[in-house]
C-alpha cells in the first residue's frame, strides 16, 4: 500500500462544508443551563432515577437528591406490595438482568411515610402507579398530594392496548396533575403504543422499561441467575441503550409530547444521544445500582461539559437533532485519517475485515482500493482520528 492511497484530514478541509456547532475556545466559555421543562415542570437537570431499587424508599429517593438528580422518581407502587423472587439483580457482559417487580412496600407505608419524607428533597416528585385501571383509580388520588406528576407503568399489562388506555382514563379522572406512560419493548411496535396513549390522554412518554424476557446461566453452577420461577429476567444497562434510543426516536416522531428517554444511560454522552433522537430529559437506573447515586450529578457534569464544548447552551438546542438530519446514504468517499490524532494504536487495523488499514510509522494509512466504507474503523477510533471525506452523502 502507497501513501498515495491514504487521505489526511488536512487536503480535504477546504471541501468540508460549515459545521452545525464547533468546539469553543477556552478563553471565551459558554455558561449552560441544564434546566429542562417538561409538561410544566421546571427539573434542575436531565438525568432523573428510574422507578426501581434506587428509589425503593424514600430515604433512598433522598439521597438520588444528595447526588445530583434533576428530579425524583419513586419507584412503582401498587394495590399490594410485590414478592420479589431473589437471587433478582446480576450484572453481566454489557449489561444487567433482573426480575425485580414493583415496590415491596405496602401502599400505606408509602402513603404514611416514604412519600411525605420524599416531598423534604425540594425536587420535583414523580410518583410511578401500577398496574390496572382499578390499581391507578385507587391509587393516584391518595397520592396526589404528594406527586408533580404520575407515571404509569405499562411493564406487566402486555400487547393488548386496551388495559393502558383504561389506566390512563382512570389516572386523568382522578387527578389534574400531568400523566407519564411508560412504554415497555415488548415487541409492540412503539410509535403505535405512543399513539394509543396519547389518545386517552397522556401527557408525556417515557421509553422504556427493561427488555425480555431473558436469561443468564451461571456457568459453574448450570443455574440460572434469575431466582424468578423459569429463571428469566429483564435486560437493562448499556446493551438496551440502542433499543432505547431507537423507541425514543420513533416515539418522539410519532406523537406531540415531551419523550423522556430511558435505558442504559450512563454516560454523558448518553444523555446527549437520547435528546438527539427526542427526549427531554433521561431516567437512570442500573448505573445508579452499579456506581451509586453520586452517578446523576456525574451524567449531568457530563452533560453540561459537553454542551459547552459543542457551543451550546441548552439542551434544548440539541433535543431533536437526528429528526431533522438526513439518514446516511450510500457513502462514496472513504474516511480520512487526520495523522495528527492518530496514535498509532491499531486498533483500526485489528479490526479492518478487509485489510484495508494498516499502521505505518506509528499512523494509519488507508487503502481506498481495498476500503468497503463498513465505518467500523470510525466507531474504534478512540482519539477521534478517522472520519468520513465531506462530501454530500457523508453520514454527519
Amino acid at each position: 500500500m502507497s501513501r498515495a492511497h491514504a487521505r489526511s484530514v488536512t487536503s480535504a478541509a477546504a471541501e468540508a462544508p460549515p459545521a452545525a456547532s464547533t468546539a469553543l475556545d477556552p478563553a471565551a466559555p459558554v455558561e449552560v443551563d441544564l434546566s429542562v421543562e417538561v409538561c410544566g415542570i421546571r427539573f434542575a437537570n436531565p438525568v432523573l432515577p428510574a422507578a426501581g431499587p434506587p428509589v425503593r424508599d424514600g430515604e433512598a429517593i433522598l439521597e438520588c437528591a444528595a447526588g445530583g438528580a434533576g428530579g425524583l422518581v419513586a419507584k412503582t407502587i401498587s394495590r399490594h406490595a410485590a414478592e420479589v423472587p431473589t437471587p433478582n439483580m446480576a450484572e453481566i457482559a454489557h449489561g444487567f438482568l433482573n426480575t425485580e417487580l414493583w415496590s415491596e412496600l405496602a401502599p400505606e407505608q408509602w402513603l404514611e411515610r416514604e412519600l411525605p419524607l420524599a416531598r423534604t428533597g425540594g425536587l420535583p416528585l414523580i410518583v410511578s402507579l401500577g398496574y390496572s385501571a382499578e390499581d391507578i383509580a385507587w391509587l393516584a388520588p391518595r397520592v396526589l398530594p404528594f406527586a408533580d406528576a404520575l407515571e404509569l407503568s405499562t411493564h406487566y399489562i402486555g400487547e393488548d392496548p386496551a388495559p393502558m388506555i383504561d389506566a390512563i382514563r382512570a389516572a386523568k379522572d382522578a387527578v389534574d396533575i400531568p400523566v407519564f406512560v411508560k412504554l415497555s419493548p415488548l415487541g409492540r411496535e412503539m410509535s403505535r403504543a405512543a399513539e394509543h396513549a396519547a389518545r386517552a390522554g397522556a401527557d408525556a412518554i417515557v421509553a422504556i422499561n427493561s427488555f425480555g424476557p431473558c436469561l443468564g446461566i451461571d456457568i459453574e453452577t448450570g443455574r440460572p441467575r434469575m431466582g424468578s420461577g423459569d429463571g428469566y429476567g429483564w435486560l437493562s444497562g448499556p446493551a438496551l441503550k440502542p433499543l432505547a434510543v431507537r423507541c425514543v426516536y420513533d416515539v418522539a416522531r410519532a406523537v406531540d409530547l415531551p419523550v423522556i428517554g430511558c435505558g442504559g444511560v450512563s454516560r454523558g454522552t448518553d444523555v446527549i444521544e437520547m435528546a438527539m433522537a427526542g427526549a427531554s430529559a433521561v431516567q437512570v437506573c442500573t448505573a445508579a445500582i452499579l456506581r451509586g447515586r453520586g452517578v446523576f450529578g456525574k451524567l449531568a457534569r457530563e452533560t453540561s461539559t459537553w454542551l459547552a464544548a459543542h457551543g451550546y447552551t441548552r439542551l434544548d438546542e440539541v433535543r431533536g437533532m437526528a429528526q431533522q438530519a438526513p439518514v446516511p446514504d450510500h457513502v462514496t468517499g472513504s474516511p480520512i485519517v487526520d495523522v495528527d490524532l492518530c496514535n498509532g494504536c491499531a486498533l483500526c487495523e485489528g479490526s479492518c475485515v478487509y485489510d484495508a488499514i494498516h499502521v505505518v510509522g506509528g499512523k494509519a494509512e488507508l487503502d481506498e482500493e481495498r476500503c468497503e466504507k463498513c465505518g467500523l474503523c470510525l466507531t474504534r477510533c478512540r482519539p477521534g482520528a478517522l472520519m468520513w471525506a465531506p462530501t454530500a452523502s457523508a453520514p454527519a
